[in-house]
C-alpha cells in the first residue's frame, strides 16, 4: 500500500502526453479472443488494469506479449479455456467484456460476475439480454454467468441496449464482439456512442468484421465465419485528457495537454469556457492560460452528466473540485451514477462547501482548501483528490492511490515533470481502514 503526500500551492506549468485510453484498450485486448491469429494492439497504457486483463486472457490460453516497441500481441491460437475466474475477474468490471467473445468462438462461456469501482448498481442486465437475444441460454448461479450457444451457434438478432441510465457501453462492445461470428445480421438499437466503442469497432473492421453505424445508436453487424489477424492503435484516454486540463486551469497554470482529441471533450470545454478560464485548442492538443488564482477565480458552471458527446460521468469528480474553488454556487447532477459522490466527505475535509440531495450535489466555492489526510474510494475519485491537493494549503496525503494506478499511467511522475510535489510513499493506514 502507498499514498501520495502532495505539497499543494505550486501552479503547473509545461507540457504532458496523454496515454492510450484505458476504456478503450481493455475490450480491444478482450477482441483477440475472436480469432485464432495475432492481434497487435499498439499505444497501449502501462496500467494495472492492462496488466490484470493480461492475466485474464492467459486464464484463457491466450498468449500475450510485450514487444520491444511497447505494443501488446496477443494469440488466442485455441483451444480456449471459457472460464473466467472470480479471483481475476472480481477487480475490474471492463472484465465482463470476456463473455461475448468466449460466447462467440467456443459456444459456451463461464464468467464471474465483475467488480472494479464501488460506486452505485451497475448491473450487467443488458450483457445477458443481448447474449440471450443471440440465441443464448443464460443462467446465473454461485456468482457466475454461465451462456450456452444453441446448436448451430449464435444467430443475429435486434436488440435494444439503452436501459434506465441511458446505453451500456461495455454491454455494446460484447454484444458487437459476440455478433461478428453469428450468422446473419444483428442489430443493435440503443447503442453506446462513446469513443471506445468506435475504437472497438475499428479494430473489428481491421480483424474483418462487417460493422456499419459506429458512433450512431444503431449499429448494424453483419456475421462472418472467422476473422484475422490485424495491427491495431488505441486512441487517446479523453478522460486522462481532461482530468490534466483542469489541474492546469485549477493550478492557474500555462498546461499543453499533447496527443488527445479535443473533440472528445467538447462537453468539458464548453463548460470551462463559461467558467471564464482561458484554453487554446488545437488539432491534437489542448492549452490552459496562466491566471493568478489568488486573484481571479473560476466562475461557477452547472453541468450534468451524459452518455456521450456529453459531459463524461468519469470528468464528474474532477469538475466538481474546480467548482469546489470557484467564484458562488453550482449543480452537479450526476445522472449516469448518482451514487458517485463519495468523494465529496473527503473533498470536504480539505475544506470544500458540498452539500448533496439525491444525485444533485450543490457546490458552494471557496477562496482556500487546506491539506488534510484524505482517502480515494475510487479511480476517479482520486484523480479529484489529487486536484485538489494540488491547491489546498500546506500538505495533503492521500491514501489508497493504487486506484489511480489502474487508470492513469505513471501519474504523479509525469504530474512532477510539469511542476507538481507528489511523493508516493509507503502507507500504514491498512487496506480496508
Amino acid at each position: 500500500m502507498h499514498k501520495f503526500v502532495i505539497q499543494g500551492g505550486r501552479p503547473l506549468s509545461g507540457s504532458i502526453a496523454t496515454a492510450g485510453a484505458k476504456n478503450a484498450v481493455l475490450p480491444v485486448m478482450c477482441a483477440s479472443l475472436l480469432t485464432s491469429e495475432p492481434l497487435t494492439i499498439r499505444n497501449v497504457p502501462q496500467l494495472s488494469d492492462v496488466r490484470m486483463m493480461g492475466l485474464i486472457l492467459e486464464k484463457t490460453e491466450t498468449a500475450t506479449e510485450r514487444n520491444a516497441d511497447g505494443s501488446l500481441t496477443l494469440h488466442a491460437k485455441g483451444p480456449l479455456e471459457s472460464r473466467a475466474a472470480w479471483e481475476e475477474v472480481r477487480k475490474m468490471r471492463a472484465s465482463v467484456t470476456v463473455m461475448g467473445p468466449l460466447l462467440a468462438r467456443e459456444g459456451r462461456c463461464q464468467v464471474a460476475m465483475p467488480g472494479g469501482c464501488v460506486f452505485g448498481v451497475r448491473p450487467v442486465d443488458l450483457h445477458l439480454k443481448g447474449m440471450e437475444a443471440l440465441g443464448a441460454k443464460v443462467t446465473l448461479e454461485k456468482g457466475y454467468i454461465q451462456c450456452e450457444a444453441p446448436a448451430g451457434g449464435l444467430r443475429g438478432a435486434s436488440v435494444y441496449l439503452a436501459g434506465a441510465m441511458g446505453p451500456t457501453v461495455l454491454g455494446t462492445a460484447n454484444v458487437m464482439m459476440a455478433a461478428t461470428l453469428a450468422k446473419g445480421t444483428t442489430t443493435i438499437h440503443g447503442a453506446a456512442c462513446e469513443p471506445e466503442v468506435v475504437d472497438l469497432g475499428e479494430c473489428l473492421s481491421k480483424m474483418g468484421a462487417k460493422i456499419s453505424g459506429l458512433g450512431s445508436p444503431i449499429l448494424k453487424i453483419e456475421g462472418v465465419k472467422h476473422l484475422s489477424k490485424a495491427e491495431h492503435s488505441v486512441i487517446p484516454d479523453r478522460i486522462e485528457a481532461g482530468t490534466f486540463v483542469l489541474m492546469g486551469a485549477i493550478t492557474g497554470g500555462r498546461v499543453r495537454v499533447t496527443g488527445c482529441r479535443p473533440e472528445d471533450l467538447s462537453a468539458m470545454l464548453d463548460s470551462l469556457a463559461k467558467s471564464g478560464l482561458e484554453f487554446e485548442v488545437g488539432p491534437d492538443w489542448i492549452e490552459t492560460k496562466a491566471y493568478d488564482r489568488h486573484v481571479r477565480r473560476p466562475q461557477a458552471v452547472d453541468i450534468t452528466t451524459h452518455p456521450h458527446p456529453g459531459f463524461p460521468t468519469d470528468l464528474q469528480a474532477q469538475w466538481m473540485t474546480l467548482m469546489a474553488v470557484a467564484e458562488g454556487a453550482s449543480v452537479v447532477d450526476d445522472t449516469i451514477y448518482p451514487d458517485r459522490v463519495m468523494h465529496i466527505p473527503e473533498l470536504g475535509r480539505l475544506g470544500a462547501n458540498i452539500r448533496r440531495t439525491g444525485s444533485i450535489a450543490v457546490v458552494i466555492g471557496t477562496k482556500r482548501l487546506s491539506g488534510a489526510e484524505v482517502t480515494a474510494s475510487d479511480l476517479r475519485a482520486s484523480a479529484a483528490l489529487v486536484m485538489a491537493g494540488l491547491v489546498a494549503e500546506g500538505t495533503t496525503e492521500l491514501h489508497r492511490v493504487y486506484h489511480l494506478d489502474r487508470g492513469y499511467e505513471r501519474f504523479e511522475q509525469r504530474l512532477n515533470a510539469i511542476g507538481a510535489s507528489i511523493t508516493r510513499v509507503r502507507d500504514d493506514v491498512p487496506a480496508e481502514a
